[in-house]
C-alpha cells in the first residue's frame, strides 16, 4: 500500500513522520541496519586475528606435541606423582631427550594403562625436533632383580609410544642377580621385540662414559637439578593457564562478534542501555585479561626462579622450553589485549556518536 506526503511516496505505511519538519523520523525507521564504521571493522578483524592466534597457541596439542587428543597432567596426576618414570630435562650428545626409570620396587605392579599414559605424556613434551632424534631410556635397577629388568624391557618394547634410540640398564648390584641379568639379556633379547641397542653398565661411573654428568640427576651421579614435585606443579600450571587462555580467546571472539553485528537502537534510552550493557561486559573481560597477564607473569617467574636465585645455576632444557612457551603465550596475550582495547575504543566511539545524534534529533524536533 502506498501513501503520499509532501510530494514523496513511501512504500511502507508504518513510517512515522515528524509533524514539525515533515521529514521521516529516524527513531522509527521501518527497518533496521547494522551500522559499523570502517575503523571499527578493521579493529574487529584485528581482534579476531589476535584471538585466533592466541587460541591456536594455547591449544594443548601445540604445547604438547601429540596428533591425538593430548593428555593433561591433571588427568594422570597420581601416576605422575608415583615417579616410576621421569623426564628430567637431560639430553644426550645429539640432543636426544632422556627418560629415566628410577629404582621403583613396585614397577611390575603398575597397570598397563597407567604405564602407557605416563609414557605418552612424557614423550609428548619435548619439541618435535628433539623427539624426532629419538629418546634415550635409562633404567636404574641396581637394587632390584633380573625379573624387574626383564619386566621393564618388555613393557618398553611393547608400549613405548615414541621414537626409541638407545636403552641403558644399570645392572642389579648383587652378584647373583647381575649374572642372571647378563644371561637373560643374551637369551631374551629377541623376545623384547626391539632393534634398539641395549647397553648394560655396572655403575653410574660407566654410565658417565656415555652421557655427560651435567645431563643426569644426582641419583645417577650427575649434577642436573631436578625436583619431581616442582616439575609436576609447573606442568599442571602451564596447561591450566593455556586452557584458560583458550577459553578467554573464544569469549573475546563471541563478544567481538556481538558488538560488531549489534543493531543501532532507534531511541536514546535503548542506546544508553546498550552502551551500559556493552561497557559492563567489556569491563569484565578486560579484568579477566589483566588477571591472566598477572598470573602468567607470576608463573614465568616461578619457572625462572632457580636461575634467578643462583646466577651460577642454569635452567635445564625442559625448564627453558617451559620459559619459551610462557613467553610466547604472554606476548600473544598482550597483543590480543591491545587489539581488544582498540576495537572497544572504536565501538564505544560509534555508540557515543549515535547517542549524540539522537540527542540532537530529539532536541531539533521538539
Amino acid at each position: 500500500m502506498e501513501s503520499e506526503r509532501g510530494g514523496a511516496v513511501s512504500w511502507n505505511p508504518v513510517v512515522v513522520w515528524c509533524m514539525k519538519c515533515e521529514q521521516q523520523d529516524p527513531r522509527y525507521s521501518p527497518y533496521t541496519l547494522v551500522r559499523i564504521t570502517e575503523a571499527e571493522m578493521r579493529a574487529y578483524h584485528r581482534l579476531v586475528g589476535s584471538c585466533i592466534r592466541l587460541e591456536y597457541m594455547a591449544k594443548k596439542d601445540e604445547i604438547m606435541q601429540q596428533e591425538v587428543r593430548p593428555l593433561m597432567a591433571v588427568e594422570i596426576i597420581e601416576q605422575l606423582h608415583r615417579q616410576f618414570a621421569i623426564l628430567s630435562g637431560g639430553r644426550g650428545e645429539d640432543g636426544a631427550p632422556i627418560i629415566t626409570f628410577p629404582e621403583f620396587s613396585g614397577f611390575k605392579h603398575i597397570p598397563d594403562e597407567d604405564f602407557l599414559n605416563v609414557m605418552t605424556y612424557l614423550t609428548s613434551i619435548p619439541s618435535v625436533e628433539a623427539a624426532s632424534i629419538g629418546f634415550i631410556v635409562v633404567i636404574d635397577r641396581r637394587r632390584d632383580k633380573w625379573s624387574s629388568v626383564k619386566a621393564s624391557l618388555t613393557r618398553i618394547a611393547v608400549a613405548f609410544p615414541g621414537n626409541l634410540q638407545l636403552i641403558f640398564i644399570l645392572r642389579p648390584s648383587r652378584f647373583i642377580q647381575r649374572t642372571f641379568t647378563d644371561i637373560g639379556i643374551k637369551y631374551y633379547r629377541n623376545e623384547f621385540k626391539t632393534k634398539v641397542p641395549i647397553i648394560m653398565v655396572n655403575s653410574v661411573s660407566d654410565l658417565h662414559g656415555y652421557i655427560d654428568k651435567s645431563q643426569l640427576t644426582r641419583e645417577l651421579g650427575g649434577t642436573l637439578e631436578y625436583r619431581h614435585g616442582q616439575w609436576v606443579n609447573h606442568r599442571t600450571a602451564i596447561e591450566n593457564f593455556a586452557l584458560t587462555l583458550k577459553t578467554t580467546a573464544q569469549m573475546l571472539q563471541t563478544f567481538g562478534s556481538c558488538l560488531a553485528t549489534a543493531e543501532l537502537p532507534r531511541s536514546m534510552l535503548s542506546t544508553e542501555d546498550l552502551l551500559m550493557s556493552h561497557t559492563r561486559q567489556r569491563d569484565k573481560l578486560q579484568d579477566e585479561l589483566k588477571l591472566l597477564g598477572k598470573q602468567g607473569t607470576t608463573l614465568l617467574s616461578c619457572i625462572q626462579e632457580p636461575a634467578t636465585k643462583c646466577p651460577n645455576s642454569k635452567l635445564n632444557l625442559n625448564q627453558l622450553e617451559n620459559v619459551t612457551t610462557m613467553e610466547r603465550l604472554l606476548v600473544q596475550l598482550d597483543e590480543t589485549e591491545k587489539a581488544f582495547s582498540h576495537f572497544w575504543s572504536e565501538h564505544h566511539l560509534k555508540l557515543n556518536q549515535c547517542l549524540q545524534l539522537q540527542h540532537f534529533e530529539h532536541d531539533f524536533c521538539k
